[in-house]
């Protein structure tokens, strides 16, 4: 391959990949043409690429940007998944996938988070979190919660005491004379 046709695929890597800050390694070698094609259908409809390059024209174009530690150092064939809602929801499926005995060969190999490089056992470790809707409402509800138990005790003080001159007004009602009414 030219130089010139390297450095055209380069700068369309680094278009591809502009604006990526997490992504995943998997290892499709073995999967046949349809298979892949499946996998390829299966993983844009979740808003999930893939892509698969050579290593080190990988590596140019992720310099200086948050995906260069996935590509320092790589050996072996590996292809890059990015996309999704967040790493988690990438994690999640890429999981699923590997777990599936249609992708049989289909294999994790490591990612890339906030700049930092991991191993495959990291990427079911992320698979685990909760995705970020969940994250989102575990959070409102500790909000949320703290608000509403400040707003039922805060309310409490008033109800005991409107209840005790309700208590009170009925006891005084109840210990007045009855007055007989004449027919």
């Amino acid at each position: 391959m030219s130089k010139t046709v390297k450095n055209y695929i380069i700068e369309d890597l680094k278009k591809r990949l502009n604006g990526v800050e997490n992504a995943l390694l998997v290892n499709v070698i073995g999967l046949d043409v349809n298979t892949m094609n499946r996998l390829r259908t299966d993983l844009l409809s979740k808003n999930i690429n893939i892509l698969v390059i050579k290593n080190s024209l990988a590596h140019r174009a992720a310099i200086g940007t948050p995906l260069e530690s996935l590509f320092k150092g790589l050996r072996g064939t590996a292809s890059v998944c990015y996309g999704a809602q967040d790493i988690v929801a990438l994690a999640k499926e890429l999981v699923r996938i590997s777990k599936d005995k249609a992708y049989a060969k289909f294999q994790l190999r490591g990612g890339v988070m906030d700049g930092e490089a991991f191993a495959a056992d990291k990427v079911i470790d992320i698979s685990k979190w909760p995705s970020r809707e969940e994250q989102i409402s575990i959070l409102l509800g500790q909000i949320v919660g703290v608000g509403s138990k400040l707003s039922s005790q805060l309310l409490a003080c008033g109800a005991n005491l409107a209840s005790q001159f309700e208590q009170l007004s009925e006891k005084e009602d109840a210990d007045a004379p009855k007055e007989e009414t004449a027919v």
